[in-house]
């Protein structure tokens, strides 16, 4: 479903860009089109190049790609398996070697309308521009919805913060290209555009982007500084819960830093994952023996403390930085810490 989801709303954004290429119109070209691929793509758009001397002999998917830069290879790969790309009014396969003159015929469908509803959800916009926003979402938000989470997930939040936010990484996903645990609050970007989308996704899986979180943790850390390199992969039991393996888990490495060490046997520390394991940073902290507190997954017994309540997990995203994918600057964005972590470092400063 989730698949279906993404592509007819990546179509949304092709038809976009294909309008904007101001292409001719041809009014027969569904006469080479079966009746059931016809009912489908009334309503959509048709547009056609004509191949010159200098793409002959390309593949289609390859000459689809150099023509069509912003559109991502599955995408138009799932076009040309629909049928939705003819070549002088056959469909053919991507692998297909194009000749001089012949009319390549791109059909782009309707797409689907969202079943996604618009919620008013509170969070504070640190960045927006024509490419991106940058925000700090709040502790005991879902990102997007999943099972249990229909509604009032930071996805119905966007969308009725930005009306007409172009859904990009599927209809449940409209341009988040990470996660942020429900009760971690900082610092999020979100894609407003595919190209955005892409390059973003592109460095994540690069390891280009930096990000700092900042948490309070159980006991003291016996050194200032340190690092931990533990595979991690999901709980042989709990099906919930992910753990270090020390064989078949997927590489993860977390630096950390202590900023403060408290009378109470807490301290403030800084996170830097140098990976993007789920539950990493929490996973990391507890096998070391140091959870965050409030974490009711995998630090249970440090959620109170003489009368105080950690609501949540004290873990915050504080900083982002990375090159714009557009402008190709670097940039930099940082959250404060929320009101409800800092209360609490406030109150264990002041116990003996």
């Amino acid at each position: 479903m989730a698949s279906s989801h993404r592509f007819q709303w990546q179509l949304k954004d092709l038809q976009r860009k294909l309008n904007s290429k101001g292409p001719d119109r041809i009014n027969d070209h569904h006469r080479h089109i079966d009746s059931e691929t016809k009912a489908k793509t009334q309503g959509g758009t048709t547009n056609h190049y004509v191949v010159s001397a200098e793409n002959v002999g390309q593949r289609l998917d390859l000459f689809l790609t150099w023509l069509l830069p912003d559109v991502s290879r599955s995408l138009l790969s799932r076009l040309i398996k629909s049928g939705l790309v003819l070549v002088d009014g056959v469909a053919r396969k991507a692998g297909y070697r194009i000749k001089q003159d012949e009319k390549i015929v791109v059909i782009v469908p309707p797409p689907a309308p969202s079943n996604l509803v618009p919620e008013n959800i509170y969070f504070e916009i640190i960045h927006e521009d024509n490419d991106i926003l940058v925000l700090s979402k709040p502790p005991g938000v879902v990102v997007h919805p999943a099972h249990g989470h229909h509604q009032g997930t930071l996805v119905h939040g966007l969308l009725h913060y930005l009306h007409e936010l172009p859904v990009i990484g599927g209809e449940q996903r409209p341009g988040i290209v990470h996660r942020l645990d429900k009760d971690t609050s900082g610092l999020l970007v979100v894609a407003k555009n595919d190209q955005s989308h892409r390059r973003l996704v592109e460095y994540f899986k690069e390891r280009k982007i930096e990000k700092t979180y900042h948490a309070v943790v159980a006991g003291r850390l016996r050194d200032k500084t340190g690092s931990i390199d533990m595979q991690i992969g999901r709980h042989s039991v709990h099906r919930k819960k992910m753990a270090v393996q020390e064989y078949g888990g997927r590489v993860a490495v977390t630096r950390w830093r202590v900023l403060e060490e408290f009378a109470a046997p807490f301290s403030f520390v800084e996170l830097r994952p140098e990976t993007g394991r789920t539950h990493q940073l929490r996973v990391h902290m507890a096998a070391i023996g140091h959870p965050i507190i409030g974490d009711r997954l995998y630090g249970k017994k440090y959620c109170h403390y003489r009368g105080l309540d950690f609501g949540r997990q004290c873990l915050h995203a504080s900083s982002i930085s990375f090159q714009h994918p557009v402008s190709g600057q670097k940039v930099n964005f940082t959250a404060p810490l929320w009101p409800d972590i800092e209360e609490i470092i406030v109150r264990l400063r002041g116990m003996d």
